[in-house]
């Protein structure tokens, strides 16, 4: 039998016998697998969730039959942008057309832009953009890097714990192995309560791949430097980047990117039958 005598990282740099054994392994436990389930479960998805519960066959099971039953009910990818498009309107959230040194997808966050109260289209609008910065990664990647912007930021903007527990549950437990890193950038001293909260349900490992980021602190924007060059990064996190978000702009670009998703998932439109 094969005897497992590195610890996770090794495995992550050397052994690509274990990975791939630990895949099959994977593949025979949940069985064939049809539609859109075929479509999602691929090696690189696989090894995700192998990751996410330190190669353990047996959780990893668990932890993809319950994304794969939350994927079927949710169905993501066929959330349209004109259904959540109100939630971006004030640039709350969306895809930046710009990547980190790593050439990786990136999605800003401006807390204090939040414009609507819906617990649920809040999470929908989530998703999507999750699915479209996955849907825009380069093959290379498979990591989102977060940049969120806590300037202005109170307690009377911010989301419910409901939402934040129902988000970081979306985010821990459906898109796993997904997060690069998260910068939380400009946070008052208020969010420190909030985060003591929310903190309690995030995954230590998740834990450690958010970083605090004060624009006085030399130590703690060099942290941010080294994953942006400064033309790069957005004014408003201490780059030189002006550009800003233009929801029109944003609106034909999604609406660009939703024939690409129609197109990986099988969902464009047929022709009527006898046409």
């Amino acid at each position: 039998m094969f005897q497992r005598k590195h610890n996770t990282c090794d495995i992550e740099e050397h052994d690509d016998i274990f990975q791939e054994q630990k895949v099959n392994e994977l593949k025979a436990a949940i069985g064939p697998l049809s539609g859109r389930s075929s479509t999602y479960c691929t090696d690189p998805c696989l090894k995700r969730y192998l990751r996410a519960r330190n190669w353990n066959v047996a959780k990893s099971k668990k932890m993809l039959q319950e994304s794969l039953k939350w994927r079927s009910t949710y169905k993501p990818e066929e959330i349209c942008w004109n259904e959540v498009a109100v939630e971006g309107e004030t640039g709350k959230a969306y895809r930046a057309g710009f990547h980190d040194r790593e050439g990786r997808t990136v999605l800003i966050m401006t807390p204090a832009k939040q414009n609507t109260t819906s617990h649920e289209n809040q999470l929908r609008h989530l998703v999507y953009l999750l699915e479209n910065a996955i849907l825009n990664l380069p093959e290379s990647e498979e990591q989102i890097v977060w940049l969120i912007d806590f300037t202005g930021w109170s307690l009377s903007n911010a989301v419910p714990i409901r939402t934040a527990r129902e988000t970081n549950n979306i985010l821990q437990n459906h898109y796993p192995e997904r997060l690069a890193m998260a910068f939380l950038y400009n946070p008052p001293k208020i969010f420190e309560a909030f985060w003591k909260i929310v903190k309690m349900f995030v995954d230590p490992i998740t834990f450690k791949k958010i970083k605090f980021v004060y624009p006085k602190s030399e130590e703690s924007m060099e942290v941010l430097k080294q994953h942006f060059g400064i033309e790069t990064l957005p004014v408003q996190f201490g780059g030189k980047n002006d550009t800003n978000y233009n929801h029109e702009e944003f609106t034909r670009m999604m609406t660009k990117d939703e024939i690409k998703a129609a197109a990986v998932w099988g969902l464009e439109e047929k022709p009527a039958d006898g046409v």
